[in-house]
């Protein structure tokens, strides 16, 4: 039965996640999608959201939620919570509160990171913190920021996904802040803009190279506003271009991936960008979109529910209607073959997640909801 949560812009909630198993809550449509898997079923899980960013899984079967203009969200049993004790956000542009990442010892530690856009002497920053959720679910406690960037003015390009690897430690991405094709901050590892930054739990560098910022893994990115993951332990990120040129990179420590010396893409005045689409010591991109999908949110699928996607690259799209799946192992033009998963619900795909369940959530900012996505006869 739908159940309506106390919060003063109101939000209308499916049927209560019991360990992310849900059934269709009564008066939820339900939809079908044809996918080269064979029928899919889009499953609403709350609607009403405003400007969602991100979703992350709590143990219990909770989520975590986070809107642009800066509310933590918990859903659980029906009902949506507002979490007090987040960090004041910069929500100017396409700035505010981003990613959610829920470390995988949470149960033990009940941290909650969060990256957002900081304001800041000079203006506002890429910056990444966390706290303690109490007990009851109803606070951040002890919230600290563990990293910031320098200040930059205006609202673009802040990133910004985390990613928690292998061994526990922590991948920021930071976008370039709009400085770029004019500028060349993306180009220096010195400074964080349009930078991966990788970081201890406790908030120290993780990653030292000599000559760049204490913390910087990677440089030469424009936008990344997805990371994951892949089978192996490696980093991937889907990064914005401008008209054409957003990017699927595998990242590695101390490389550079370009920005914005090399794009497969033009600038928005249809002037070309940097020195073409190669340069001796600069990494080529897995894939790239020409033109740009904005692509946005990532995960690697592990095949629990679809055997033939596993392995496969899920990511969003901002500026069209679908989600977009990549097969590595089927090589095209542009990098992988691409399958483009669209419905009504799919509408500015912010944010995909794989559940625990094997099923693939997404964060639609059109429609201000996460559905589901599972085989029909699994839902």
């Amino acid at each position: 039965m739908s159940r309506i949560c106390p919060l003063s812009r109101m939000l209308t909630l499916a049927a209560p996640v019991s360990a992310l198993a849900l059934l269709a809550g009564q008066g939820f449509a339900q939809t079908t999608v044809d996918t080269s898997a064979g029928v899919m079923q889009i499953t609403p899980v709350a609607r009403g959201f405003e400007e969602p960013w991100a979703v992350g899984f709590l143990p219990d079967g909770g989520l975590i939620v986070t809107e642009l203009a800066g509310r933590l969200l918990r859903v659980e049993a029906g009902e949506a919570t507002e979490i007090t004790g987040a960090p004041e956000v910069f929500a100017q542009g396409q700035g505010g509160l981003l990613d959610v990442m829920i470390p995988r010892d949470f149960a033990q530690t009940r941290e909650i990171w969060l990256s957002y856009a900081a304001p800041v002497a000079g203006g506002a920053a890429t910056a990444v913190g966390k706290g303690r959720l109490s007990d009851d679910g109803t606070a951040l406690e002890g919230f600290e920021q563990l990293y910031v960037g320098d200040g930059t003015s205006g609202g673009r390009h802040f990133g910004s996904r985390i990613v928690e690897a292998q061994d526990g430690t922590v991948f920021i991405t930071a976008g370039d802040r709009g400085t770029g094709p004019g500028g060349m901050e993306a180009q220096d590892p010195a400074r964080v803009e349009g930078s991966v930054i990788h970081l201890n739990r406790d908030g120290t560098p993780a990653t030292s190279i000599d000559g760049w910022r204490p913390g910087i893994y990677s440089i030469g990115h424009r936008n990344a506003q997805g990371a994951t993951l892949g089978p192996d332990g490696a980093l991937w990120l889907v990064e914005h271009g401008a008209r054409g040129g957003d990017e699927v990179n595998r990242v590695m420590m101390g490389r550079n991936y370009g920005w914005p010396v090399i794009s497969y893409g033009v600038n928005y005045n249809g002037a070309s960008i940097g020195e073409g689409q190669a340069q001796d010591g600069m990494e080529q991109p897995a894939h790239y979109w020409d033109p740009s999908i904005a692509p946005s949110g990532m995960m690697v699928y592990s095949g629990a529910l679809v055997p033939e996607w596993e392995g496969d690259i899920f990511t969003g799209s901002l500026n069209t209607s679908f989600l977009s799946r990549l097969d590595p192992d089927t090589a095209a033009a542009t990098g992988f073959a691409e399958e483009r998963i669209e419905a009504e619900e799919t509408g500015r795909v912010r944010d995909v997640r794989e559940a625990p369940d094997g099923s693939i959530w997404f964060v639609s900012v059109l429609e201000g909801a996460i559905f589901r996505l599972a085989p029909a006869e699994e839902s």
